[in-house]
């Protein structure tokens, strides 16, 4: 029996891999970022559209912040359990839009962690003025856990 004991703690730490590696990313639910803003991802089709939407903490205009719609797409030829994602946030409360590209990472731990890169893009009055319409950044997204 001594020498099972080995094979056994093999057998165990690759089918415990297995199973970390089994678990996938989904994009459905509610998720916060960095900054405190929420996103819910309502629906997703088989093609890997969805729909939602965006609860923005941050703002550069002084109007009041409303939620706004978001749409987007999931890679889904990705089987690999971690996809890769864009949104689009036409934003109810200003004349500006922000698009999102992004993967859904697993940590250490099999929680899943939305890394994401943007572009907002915002109204100005001339061509003059275009040097300060675009602007950029990053944000993490982690799952919202349900209150119960």
């Amino acid at each position: 029996m001594v020498q099972a004991t080995p094979f056994l703690l093999v057998l165990s730490l690759v089918l415990g891999a297995h199973s970390l590696s089994a678990k996938k990313c989904s994009l459905t639910g509610r998720w916060v970022n960095d900054l405190g803003s929420n996103m819910t991802i309502t629906s997703m089709n088989a093609k890997g559209d969805f729909s939602g939407s965006y609860h923005t903490a941050v703002t550069a205009t002084m109007n009041e912040i409303r939620v706004s719609p978001l749409q987007g797409s999931l890679q889904r030829t990705n089987q690999k359990g971690q996809p890769t994602f864009g949104f689009t946030v036409n934003w109810s409360f200003s004349d500006s839009i922000t698009v999102f590209t992004g993967q859904c990472f697993l940590d250490e731990d099999g929680k899943e962690i939305l890394k994401t890169m943007w572009l907002l893009r915002s109204h100005v009055d001339s061509i003059k003025s275009d040097w300060k319409a675009t602007r950029v950044g990053i944000n993490v997204f982690t799952r919202l856990e349900s209150q119960k």
